[in-house]
């Protein structure tokens, strides 16, 4: 098989995944372009800022900021209090990226919740590239919000949709995917992990805080566990 055919291949398996996103994306997106064009923004900066930033409320909390004085540490600090997920999304990804080349820093780049949810859990087909798949996925899920924000920077002067609820669409996505991988454990103790301290996270924290302490367990608990199974392999 040509590496045409490979890269091909790869993006026609990688799009239906993407379907979900493909919705959510455009309209949040196009959510976003509107609101930059309400703040009195050209349209250039809704698509070089959806383009380059790619971080989904941090891009909206951005518009805000550039509208205040400048301060670059206040700036930091809310990136990384938005987005101090990704920390453990990365963490998560360090063995699923292995392999995947020079697209590693795309990949990287591109990481967002929806992208981590499907190449986290896709089951890729065996005559599919692996790397070339989490790329397009990564890929299309960064052009659905482009192009959305590029359309209501456009015309959002124009547009008169209502969007109300549609953000829906991405927890009904995490909640296919979670019970897709329910049924694909013979054990779901990570699945139930998952449950039961994100639960207690949300009792404790409140339903601002808690994903990030949520986050912290989990990823301490999955990591006591497989020590032990990491020890009986080496037997």
């Amino acid at each position: 098989m040509s590496n045409r055919e490979t890269i091909s291949m790869a993006c026609k398996s990688a799009f239906p995944s993407t379907l979900p996103i493909l919705a959510g994306f455009t309209f949040l997106g196009i959510a976003y372009g509107i609101f930059m064009n309400a703040l009195g923004f050209e349209p250039i900066y809704a698509i070089l800022m959806s383009l380059i930033i790619f971080a989904g409320s941090m891009e909206f909390v951005a518009a805000n900021l550039l509208m205040v004085a400048f301060n670059p540490l206040n700036a930091l600090f809310l990136t990384l209090m938005l987005n101090a997920r990704h920390v453990f999304y990365g963490l998560s990804m360090l063995e699923t990226y292995k392999g995947t080349g020079k697209k590693k820093i795309y990949l990287i780049f591109g990481l967002c919740d929806e992208s981590f949810a499907i190449n986290s859990s896709a089951n890729i087909p065996s005559h599919v590239d692996r790397g070339w798949f989490m790329f397009f996925v990564t890929l299309l899920n960064h052009s659905y919000w482009v192009i959305g924000a590029t359309i209501g920077s456009l015309f959002g002067s124009m547009l008169t949709i209502n969007t109300e609820g549609l953000e829906f669409v991405m927890t009904a996505l995490f909640l296919v995917i979670f019970l897709d991988q329910w049924t694909k454990e013979k054990k779901p103790f990570s699945s139930l992990t998952g449950l039961c301290v994100s639960f207690v996270a949300l009792l404790l924290f409140g339903a601002e805080r808690f994903i990030i302490p949520a986050m912290i367990l989990i990823l301490f608990v999955l990591t006591i566990k497989r020590k032990p199974q990491e020890k009986s392999t080496e037997w």
